[in-house]
């Protein structure tokens, strides 16, 4: 091992007294050049190899290769480029190489020979780095674009990218991502033909040497790629991305009407060809003469939207399914969304969205996310009696979904109805109790904990409270509020028992006491009132120093400080 290593160190000499010769590095430099890859290449030569050892090799060298770059610059010495880099360049390539065959599966590792491939210039690797690593790696999708964008923008080979582009089909035959990218390809390669052949005829130049065909120039092979891959991909929503490639090219008018001609054909069963039909109509063009105003452009841009959900009524009358009726009030909701100064047009907007919710909830084919969107826009708008009727018809909808039941609670007790307790009875009727407050969605769960508390007090008094609150004060997730509404409980009581109160804090600090400041300040604040003992607030500020983490232990003693001093 030691013959070898020294074998190297010697293949370095002619490098490194050029590098000492022209002034890139001091002799002292040189030599604990020499002290540290002696040290990096014993680790490479042992007898069981780690990984780690070879990046730090390979890390070492471009670092050395990074500083002559700079020194350089700095001393404007531009020579002997052949003498001094390419022997670390091919150096570092070669114990890349050895990395890979020994650690084949980590793709990260040929992607990093890649990398510096590409910013050393050694383009001519690059094309053998990526086909042993697909040799090895033929299932990923991923690194097969990769090896094909590299040809067509490093190498600038379009012939090879389709090559592999091609092979790539062959391992991959239904892959959306590759079909997509081919295509990208295709056109590219066409508009780089068709500037060639547009320079060369204004320079007035013979083009005998030179062969377009007209075929190949109008796109004839993206049109082949999209009728390969739409027969084998038979979603609206592939085809739209293939239109939206092509209409980044000026020259794919045509073929976009063609495209556009087979969505409407063969894909009216698919909600998405009525979604990206409608939405092209907002880039219709507009009256030049009613745009001057910001009244005339509302108007214009009115007319637009009114255009869309024409379209989405008639895909509702030919698709009356979940998905059409999502669409169509994904589309309302982004528009009402979409700020403007004119308020007949937002009261426009607001008015079309709630139709259209109304309407998709009659047909029973509003999702359930959509109801907070409806309640949001009822109570904003002070609809009170409404959001109470949507409120409740959500929960006669989705009666087994928990966050609907949790959301319609809240909404009626942000409302203060009187049919809460109601409400409540009838969620645990249609929802298991442990099923809803256990539930695997924290926020649900906080939620239900809360509004469940809060029936148990309204409904069966304080003995229920608490009867409620020791069933679940184990019951994770919780929430700060769970905790406090209970300490209020009790405080509201004609003769709260201290012990209690100490219990509930004691348990909302085992959750929240490496964070909130609030809660140990207010637990002091407790001790301090006539049912605590002032003794104890010395222990508890003594666990919340230790206790607290970061930020909130200085916040802790600043507000601390302010309730001694009887400012807080």
């Amino acid at each position: 091992m030691a013959e070898i290593v020294q074998q190297r160190i010697e293949e370095r000499i002619p490098e490194l007294e050029q590098l000492e010769r022209v002034g890139l590095f001091t002799k002292k430099e040189v030599k604990s050049i020499i002290k540290r890859v002696t040290a990096l290449e014993y680790k490479l030569h042992r007898l069981v190899l780690n990984k780690d050892d070879f990046i730090a090799y390979i890390q070492y060298e471009i670092n050395v290769l990074e500083l002559i770059k700079k020194r350089r610059v700095h001393i404007r010495y531009q020579f002997k480029r052949d003498e001094i880099e390419y022997p670390i360049i091919h150096r570092i390539n070669s114990v890349f190489r050895r990395a890979t065959n020994k650690w084949k599966d980590d793709v990260q590792l040929w992607l990093s020979h890649v990398a510096f491939c590409k910013k050393w210039a050694t383009k001519g690797q690059i094309s053998k780095v990526f086909s042993a690593m697909l040799a090895i790696h033929p299932d990923k999708p991923a690194l097969w674009i990769m090896a094909a964008k590299s040809e067509l923008e490093d190498r600038n080979s379009s012939e090879s990218a389709r090559h592999l582009f091609l092979r790539a089909l062959r391992f991959h035959p239904n892959n959306k991502k590759v079909y997509q990218e081919y295509f990208r390809m295709e056109l590219l390669h066409c508009e780089k033909l068709r500037k060639q052949k547009a320079e060369l005829e204004k320079a007035d130049l013979d083009m005998g040497e030179w062969e377009f065909s007209p075929s190949i120039l109008d796109g004839k092979l993206a049109e082949v790629i999209y009728r390969d891959a739409t027969k084998k991909n038979k979603e609206a929503e592939f085809v739209i991305s293939l239109l939206n490639i092509a209409a980044i090219f000026d020259f794919t008018k045509e073929f976009q009407e063609s495209i556009l001609k087979d969505l409407q054909t063969n894909y009216t069963e698919d909600s998405m060809t009525w979604d990206f039909m409608a939405k092209r109509e907002l880039e219709a063009p507009g009256a030049g003469e009613e745009l001057q105003t910001a009244k005339g452009r509302a108007s214009d841009v009115n007319r637009r939207e009114e255009r869309c959900c024409q379209i989405y009524e008639d895909g509702i009358k030919t698709l009356n399914t979940e998905p059409m009726w999502s669409c169509y009030v994904a589309f309302c909701l982004e528009r009402l969304k979409r700020k403007t100064n004119v308020q007949e047009l937002k009261e426009k907007r607001q008015q079309r969205l709630l139709g259209v919710l109304q309407r998709a909830h009659d047909a029973s084919l509003l999702k359930a996310d959509y109801y907070k969107n409806w309640l949001q826009i009822l109570l904003s708008s002070g609809d009170a009696e409404g959001a109470a009727s949507v409120a409740m018809a959500a929960t006669q909808r989705y009666s087994q979904s928990m966050s609907v039941w949790s959301l319609s609670l809240q909404t009626l007790m942000q409302l203060g109805s009187g049919d809460v307790a109601r409400l409540f009875k009838d969620a645990l009727t249609h929802i298991n109790p442990k099923r809803g407050l256990l539930s695997a969605v924290a926020a649900v769960a906080m939620e239900m904990k809360e509004s469940y508390l809060d029936w148990s007090y309204s409904t069966g008094g304080y003995k229920k409270a608490r009867k409620t609150f020791t069933s679940l004060q184990e019951s994770r997730p919780f929430s700060k509020g769970f905790f406090t509404r209970m300490i209020q409980i009790e405080k509201d009581q004609e003769i709260p028992k201290m012990s209690y109160l100490r219990d509930y804090y004691e348990r909302a600090l085992q959750e929240f006491g490496t964070s909130d400041d609030d809660l140990w300040l207010q637990y002091i604040q407790e001790e301090t009132g006539p049912l605590g003992q002032l003794e104890n607030c010395g222990k508890i500020h003594w666990r919340a120093m230790k206790f607290l983490e970061g930020e909130s232990v200085e916040r802790f003693t600043s507000k601390h400080t302010l309730f001694q001093m009887g400012h807080l």
